[in-house]
């Protein structure tokens, strides 16, 4: 494998992290989403992601999350309907941020991959010019 494979399949990587990372940003950005009964509740992101051939990674699709949500009894909430509930999303910020972690260090392993490959590739334009 050479330097310019080891980049295609790094910057692969980057681009499905970074896909990766905005999902999830917005997930927890919505944990605390409330909405009426009438509605949907709020529907995390999942990244569905698949092996290219020949190395490198892509994004196959996106999954949702339940809509119904979880329904919570909050006869306070100004959403809430006559019996008193309302629908928040069935995401657990715990496992969110665990995932967020994840996210994080495979763009990070995936940088420094595209930085090392980057070298190699400079390093060998600069000895075959040497000449």
């Amino acid at each position: 494998m050479g330097a310019y494979d080891s980049l295609n399949i790094a910057s692969s990587g980057l681009g499905m992290h970074q896909t990766w990372l905005d999902a999830l940003a917005s997930n927890i950005a919505n944990v605390n989403t409330v909405r009426s009964m009438d509605q949907t509740a709020f529907q995390a992101q999942m990244v569905i992601a698949q092996a290219e051939p020949g190395g490198g990674v892509d994004v196959a699709g996106i999954a949702l999350s339940d809509p119904e949500g979880v329904v919570v009894h909050d006869p306070n909430h100004p959403l809430a309907d006559a019996e008193g509930y309302v629908r928040k999303p069935s995401v657990d910020a715990g496992s969110q941020m665990t995932q967020l972690i994840i996210a994080q260090r495979g763009f990070q392993a995936s940088a420094q991959v595209t930085k090392y490959a980057q070298d190699a590739y400079s390093t060998a334009i600069g000895i075959g010019g040497g000449r």
